[in-house]
């Protein structure tokens, strides 16, 4: 199975894509760079002699990272994401990978690839480093304005791929609000939890912010807007504490010696909870493989990505989320309670 990858997505591109491309080259993933072929090649050519055998597929637009995604899928027909796209609805590649302009991800998968016909919205499926497994947080940016039975989708996607992905019999589902009660949270989050309470999954309640990497919920549920800033909180928090500690261990010979004695442990630490071990987040409810990496992504984010991709493509993950969604029978008829929203 081939992989595209974004060669020119992210702030550090197109050099840590193709130290990702090379990286993969050497573990058997055959990865197709999509970019401007001169550019690419050149780089390539920099990197190493074994660069030939990595396909690059032309692609001379770049999408910026602050741009309108309506507009780069207007005006920029020739742009690596949606060529890239263009690749994965014609079969050419079987998952494509972007650390570009998420939106312009998120859009231009929506019309070239379309969803699964059972899902009304797609959602971003972010695996969160929680205690002894990864929980998933799901909507993690692609959805600002969602109704409770979007919320409800959101559930059943998320249980299908921490069963399938993570290897969970019967995850755990929650919904992420400002209190623990049941009727704790704003009008969204109020009336999900009550279909979630009706919906046949382990639904076990509300969860709040700082439960995120206690590992209390297996799944846990948002609308995009709420979701993105939980998410970057905690990739925040987790910047400012490994900086900060490497610079409070550097500051005397006393703490340069403690330092030395809690290395291991203290890298331990960090490395359960650093984001970039997860490389990319799925784009769940589209009709195929698609995943979003960070922005910032270093070479080693961009190569867990590859290494999702061709999990998720292998295990299928779209069609267990079709079958599981389609055997619910009540996910069906949830739509016609509370107003249908």
């Amino acid at each position: 199975m081939k992989i595209g990858l974004d060669a020119m997505g992210g702030d550090h591109s197109p050099g840590v894509c193709i130290g990702a491309a090379l990286a993969a080259l050497q573990e058997g993933l055959d990865v197709v760079l999509v970019g401007p072929k001169e550019v690419l090649r050149d780089e390539l050519r920099r990197h190493s002699p074994t660069a030939r055998e990595i396909e690059v597929v032309h692609a001379p637009e770049v999408v910026g990272m602050g741009e309108s995604p309506s507009h780069a899928l207007r005006k920029k027909r020739s742009s690596t994401i949606a060529v890239g796209m263009e690749l994965l609805r014609d079969g050419k590649i079987g998952a494509f990978v972007s650390a570009g302009n998420s939106g312009a991800v998120m859009a231009s998968a929506f019309f070239t690839l379309g969803r699964l016909k059972t899902v009304d919205r797609p959602a971003i499926a972010i695996p969160l480093p929680s205690g002894d497994q990864p929980a998933l947080l799901i909507d993690a940016g692609a959805n600002v304005d969602c109704k409770p039975y979007h919320l409800v989708q959101f559930a059943f996607m998320g249980e299908v791929y921490a069963k399938t992905i993570h290897g969970l019999e019967n995850p755990s589902v929650a919904v992420l609000s400002c209190g623990e009660e049941h009727d704790k949270g704003n009008e969204l989050t109020k009336r999900a939890n009550k279909l979630l309470r009706i919906s046949g999954l382990n639904f076990i309640g509300n969860v709040e912010g700082r439960d995120l990497l206690k590992g209390v919920a297996n799944v846990v549920v948002a609308d995009g807007f709420y979701g993105n800033i939980a998410l970057k909180s905690m990739e925040g928090v987790y910047e400012v504490l490994s900086s900060g500690l490497r610079s409070v261990v550097g500051k005397s010979i006393l703490s340069r010696l403690g330092g030395a004695l809690i290395k291991r442990p203290l890298s331990s630490f960090l490395k359960a909870y650093d984001y970039e071990a997860y490389g990319g987040a799925p784009l769940l409810g589209i009709d195929e493989v698609v995943l979003v990496a960070h922005g910032r992504s270093s070479a080693r984010a961009i190569l867990n990505a590859l290494r999702r991709a061709k999990e998720c493509n292998e295990k299928e993950v779209g069609k267990r989320i079709i079958e599981g969604m389609e055997t619910k029978e009540l996910l069906k008829k949830l739509s016609t309670l509370y107003d249908g929203n």
